[in-house]
């Protein structure tokens, strides 16, 4: 009796089949970027920063008043037609004031964090390739200035050298870049032995090119996190030394300074505070959830 091959049904693939690749394959980035977009609230957080960044830059030129000019006759006027967000206690208006003091305090958060991440990555980056005596100096030299108070740091800064937008960003990155430097640090102690460095060093290769071309690019995960983290640390930090008095000397806007100046009359009128510290607080949430996102897209244990 012979047995027909209709009678037979093959289980699993064919042999011809077995490899062939059922999905096209994905970079390292290219998977991040797709698995980025998927997290809705981290993309909400990066079209409202898109927001905030639109309104820094051509928000003051949407009204016909300037942030610095004084109108003693229209002082504390509430929200209308004429004054969208109000006026201050010098008549000055506060959305041309809220949006010039968007520039100010992104720039800020901006400048602090790529202060952070060009001496944080240059000094973690050698620290832990170099590893040794080079190691325990450079760290030990960082945790000395870690342990100097920081607010007494900035006040010092601002007493010696004079309030100024300069002086700000540099009393707040000369211990902020520490951080930073320890997460490089201990990113490179990681992969230093790994094989392909070792056969770039056999080859060769220079510490230059080791760092620039294997060690740092490999580490931009955790780097790039910190920075979305920094930004919003920088703002805040502002925001509180302009309450304390430390901040920007006018007739420079920040929304630190401008919710400083409202909080003596939140009781008669609100919208003085309301509006920079809305700013403050939604620029705060979108770089957070941002950061977030890319916390979950760059673990490679979330990798599906």
């Amino acid at each position: 009796m012979e047995i027909s091959k209709e009678k037979f049904q093959i289980v699993g693939t064919r042999s011809t089949e077995a490899e062939k690749i059922s999905k096209p394959s994905l970079s390292f980035w290219k998977d991040v970027s797709i698995r980025f977009r998927k997290n809705k609230l981290a993309m909400f957080g990066v079209v409202l920063l898109i927001l905030l960044i639109i309104m820094a830059i051509f928000g003051p030129y949407m009204t016909k008043f300037d942030y610095r000019t004084n109108n003693l006759v229209n002082t504390n006027k509430p929200p209308g037609s004429m004054h969208w967000f109000g006026t201050d206690d010098l008549g000055r208006d506060v959305f041309a004031r809220t949006w010039q003091g968007a520039r100010i305090s992104l720039f800020i958060g901006i400048a602090a964090a790529a202060v952070d991440f060009f001496i944080g990555v240059f000094w973690g980056g050698l620290a832990g390739y170099k590893g040794g005596r080079i190691d325990e100096f450079m760290m030990r030299f960082a945790d000395v200035l870690w342990g100097i108070p920081y607010l007494l740091l900035v006040i010092l800064f601002m007493v010696v050298m004079g309030q100024s937008l300069g002086t700000m960003i540099l009393a707040m990155t000369i211990t902020g870049w520490i951080n930073m430097a320890r997460i490089v640090r201990g990113q490179v102690l990681s992969l230093k032995s790994q094989e392909y460095v070792l056969a770039s060093k056999t080859l060769g290769a220079g510490l230059q090119r080791i760092m620039g071309k294997h060690l740092i690019p490999n580490t931009m995960g955790p780097i790039l996190v910190t920075m979305t983290l920094t930004v919003p640390s920088a703002i805040f930090t502002e925001a509180f030394l302009s309450y304390l008095g430390l901040g920007l000397t006018p007739p420079l806007a920040s929304w630190g300074t401008m919710a400083s100046d409202g909080l003596p009359a939140i009781k008669y009128y609100p919208w003085r505070l309301f509006f920079p510290a809305t700013f403050i607080c939604l620029t705060i949430f979108a770089f957070n959830v941002i950061g977030d996102g890319l916390r979950d897209a760059l673990d490679p244990r979330l990798r599906k």
